[in-house]
């Protein structure tokens, strides 16, 4: 798989902002575009789950990210939730991988479904119908039967169902080690290079 050089990064309103704020940073230091999208639950989340007080504006997120993750000029760029004109809403403008972590039961949902009610759903949406890689990194426990459901139709659609479950055979002495296994996981997925966790028989 080749390496993308721009991934849409979606962050719902499910528990785990931290898995979110990782994977941004390190996209970022792999020279990667993010076009980054960000639900009113998520704002919530991040603001109980961290330390962060991320501006609700689009345009003043995308200057804060860009700063407090010293991204070049342009390498992050922010959509709000009915900006039907940003390059995800469309097939001839979306990168060709969108991960949506954490991805809420409800996101979940909604892009089972096709609801495209706003950009991440919309996004996801087209990730499918394009047949373009979509990683959707969901956060709940215990699973009901919808959203296992949910799950299987998806991933029959070619999505990639990465559950926020942290492995512990590589001895993780902190929650920082957690968060990097799932973020790990990811960039796998998405043929990134990544230091964080050592490859099974490295």
């Amino acid at each position: 798989m080749a390496e993308p050089r721009r991934v849409t990064l979606a962050v719902t309103g499910a528990s785990g902002a931290q898995y979110a704020l990782r994977l941004l940073e390190c996209l970022v230091r792999a020279e990667v575009e993010v076009l980054f999208l960000i639900s009113q639950a998520a704002q919530l989340v991040v603001a109980t789950e961290t330390e962060l007080q991320l501006p609700p504006k689009p345009q003043a997120l995308e200057a804060f990210l860009t700063e407090h993750y010293q991204a070049r000029a342009g390498q992050i760029r922010v959509f709000g939730k009915q900006d039907w004109m940003s390059p995800v809403a469309s097939g001839s403008g979306a990168p060709s991988a969108m991960v949506v972590c954490p991805c809420s039961t409800g996101t979940l949902s909604a892009i089972a479904c096709g609801a495209s009610n706003n950009l991440i759903e919309r996004a996801a949406d087209v990730a499918l119908k394009e047949r373009r890689q979509l990683i959707l990194v969901p956060r709940e426990s215990p699973y009901s039967t919808i959203h296992l459901e949910n799950m299987l139709k998806l991933s029959q659609m070619g999505a990639v169902i990465l559950p926020a479950s942290p492995g512990f055979y590589h001895q993780p002495q902190s929650i920082d080690d957690l968060v990097d296994f799932v973020v790990a996981r990811i960039l796998n997925q998405l043929g990134i290079e990544q230091d964080l966790l050592k490859r099974w028989g490295e």
